[in-house]
């Protein structure tokens, strides 16, 4: 297939599920129960939005604090509020075109701070690398936290607990077999993966030879802190959710991880992903809906307020640069 068709499919096809996923969500749910997800939302709680959103900043902060830890051993110290300003401008970005930000943020990091381009974008994609073993970690835990209720999950339809652990067993062989696999195959696909492993693994243990490696370590454990606190303070703004325990908002983190990873930033598919997690605990549609949306609306918003301010004032606070 040519390049520019896979380039022009990778940025459509995201966007085209999201709308396609707004529009289901739409028609398959009943007026009534549109004008009570509706209410929920109108009549949410602001100070706990505001509570959600202080939290996401700090995370932000803390995200342009640890960034300057991978560009300190490369010789450069850009200034914190060009570190904020820039984050959110790729945030901003993202929303429109996957992908474009982390490569808008190299290039503002080049043009303000001069960090060229090529070093500055290799510390983005290890931050990255970090992100995706921090996401690997809490899946395991809310996996581990919440046993009981995926095994209930199974069991209700028709797996008994003789049939769960066959199912794992036979998930770990497949596993086994396919690691086999890819360790001895030379295919294009193998090489990507093997790559990806390599990259992830290589990214976390250089952690441990820089020079603040544990200042790194407690700003990555703070970001995720952040962006699982975010969605606990927003249980608040529903009656149903209110009792959410820790573990079970943690489910509905990880599920709302899978649909901003899937659409840009989660388009549709956030709000459908959470409302399923949430029905795990007996929360009614309506309540998981509304939580969902209360959230995708409160953090894009929130990234598009700040990044346009980000867009149009870090150009005049460099403009001796």
């Amino acid at each position: 297939m040519n390049i520019n068709i896979k380039k022009t499919l990778k940025t459509i096809l995201p966007i085209a599920l999201g709308v396609f996923l707004v529009w289901y969500w739409y028609h398959s749910t009943a007026p009534a129960d549109r004008e009570k997800i509706l209410y929920y939302i109108k009549e949410a709680d602001l100070f706990w939005i505001a509570i959600s959103l202080l939290i996401g900043l700090l995370g932000h902060i803390s995200r342009a604090i640890r960034w300057n830890y991978l560009l300190e051993p490369l010789g450069y110290k850009p200034r914190l509020i060009n570190n904020v300003l820039m984050i959110f401008m790729a945030y901003l970005a993202n929303l429109g075109i996957p992908r474009t930000g982390e490569f808008l943020r190299a290039t503002a990091l080049s043009t303000y701070e001069g960090v060229p381009f090529e070093k500055g974008f290799g510390t983005i994609v290890t931050e990255r690398i970090v992100d995706v073993f921090m996401l690997l970690v809490i899946i395991t835990i809310t996996l581990l936290l919440q046993t009981d209720i995926i095994i209930d999950f199974f069991e209700q339809r028709g797996f008994n607990l003789n049939g769960i652990f066959l199912l794992l067993a036979a998930g770990i062989a497949g596993f086994v077999i396919f690691i086999v696999f890819i360790r001895k195959s030379n295919s294009k696909i193998a090489l990507k993966i093997k790559g990806f492993v390599k990259g992830l693994m290589d990214g976390v243990f250089s952690i441990f030879k820089m020079r603040r490696k544990w200042a790194f370590v407690f700003h990555t454990l703070f970001i995720w802190v952040c962006y699982i606190a975010m969605m606990w303070v927003i249980k608040f703004t529903v009656p149903e959710t209110t009792d959410l325990a820790l573990s079970e908002i943690m489910v509905a983190f990880v599920f709302g991880a899978f649909a901003m990873a899937t659409t840009n930033a989660g388009v549709g598919l956030f709000p459908i992903l959470v409302s399923k997690a949430l029905a795990l605990f007996g929360i009614s549609t309506v309540s998981g809906d509304a939580f969902g949306w209360i959230m995708w609306i409160a953090q894009t918003l929130m990234n598009v307020v700040f990044g346009a301010i980000s867009f149009l004032l870090l150009p005049l606070l460099n403009r001796n640069r």
